[in-house]
């Protein structure tokens, strides 16, 4: 029905006051990532940033991703706050895998209604995500969309740019037979598989957002929401020193979907199935969804984050230096000849 006194984008659901209130207050909160190097604020049509002449042979890497269906138990939770801190950490690690150090980092945040305390929350979160791992929040954009997005839902994205020394970059080039492979535990199920975690949580077992998790001794939304974690800080001296050989995220996909990416041409990566326990999170959902083992390991990390590929000569001192960091770090593997992919021993 048409309001008497006309349309209105407001009465057609898209508030531009909330919106500018919204933006006003972000300010602040986006200043505290800046850098000497940021030279534009919050509100322009672009982001300035100066590589101010720190490199010698400068390559910039740049990588976007989501944080996918995780966001549902943000939404059922009413916890916004985490989210912002999973989707830094998600593309950190992934330009990581290249070398590079994080510059700096845009969001997009699109809603159906806006909730000036859900966006603040959800951008503090990507605001303490920069901070944590020393890159500039230099811009970015909340859509209001009413009609696209279900109440109270809505959708969240992250670009991010990096830089390395082109020397310092890794490719898998390095990689040889005989490398070791490290691993490095995982703080939960990071950002995938939550399409059938949540399936398996909410409907096998029948659990609210704020039940006990069986055995865990955690609410599910705690559990479920752990942040997805940053490898920047154990991982990037090890770079620079020249430590690492590659590196592979382990994101959607599992083990199998994102090793062979970081391997040597005719190279194959031999694990040892029996080198770490899997944590009982993941062994809990398999054994209420019924899941085979193999699709586990498609799906989930399984408690495996990040790999790291090494001199065999080098392996042990880069576990300790990981360890010494606060990491769950373990040999986890080889590289041998021939083949390619995956294979458990």
């Amino acid at each position: 029905m048409e309001p008497r006194s006309g349309w209105t984008y407001r009465a057609a659901g898209v508030d531009l006051e909330a919106g500018e209130r919204a933006k006003a207050g972000l300010k602040e909160l986006v200043a505290r990532t800046r850098d000497r190097y940021t030279l534009s604020e919050l509100g322009g049509f672009g982001g300035l940033y100066a590589l101010g002449g720190r490199w010698r042979d400068p390559v910039l890497v740049a990588s976007a991703d989501g944080v996918g269906t995780k966001l549902k138990v943000a939404f059922v939770s009413g916890r916004h706050h985490t989210v912002g801190r999973d989707l830094v950490n998600h593309c950190v690690n992934d330009i990581l895998v290249q070398g590079a150090t994080p510059l700096f980092f845009l969001d997009y945040l699109a809603v159906g209604r806006l909730e000036e305390g859900v966006v603040e929350a959800v951008v503090g979160g990507v605001v303490e995500g920069c901070l944590e791992n020393g890159c500039a929040l230099l811009g970015g954009e909340t859509a209001q969309m009413p009609d696209f997005y279900a109440p109270g839902e809505y959708d969240l994205a992250g670009f991010i740019v990096g830089v390395v020394e082109r020397e310092e970059m890794l490719d898998g080039s390095r990689v040889r037979p005989g490398d070791r492979l490290v691993g490095l535990a995982s703080s939960g199920l990071h950002t995938n598989g939550y399409t059938l975690a949540r399936k398996i949580v909410f409907e096998a077992m029948g659990l609210g957002p704020w039940d006990p998790f069986p055995g865990l001794g955690m609410p599910v939304a705690d559990l479920l929401l752990t942040v997805h974690k940053s490898y920047l800080a154990s991982l990037g001296p090890l770079i620079r020193e020249g430590r690492i050989h590659a590196l592979a995220h382990i994101t959607g996909g599992g083990i199998e979907g994102n090793l062979p990416r970081s391997l040597g041409p005719g190279t194959t990566a031999r694990l040892i199935r029996s080198s770490w326990e899997v944590p009982p999170l993941f062994r809990r959902l398999q054994a209420e969804g019924g899941v085979e083992e193999e699709e586990m390991f498609r799906v989930f990390n399984m408690g495996v984050g990040m790999i790291a590929i090494v001199d065999a000569g080098e392996a042990e001192t880069v576990v300790g230096r990981l360890r010494a960091c606060g990491e769950q770090a373990w040999i986890l593997g080889e590289v041998v000849e021939g083949g390619e992919g995956v294979v458990w021993v």
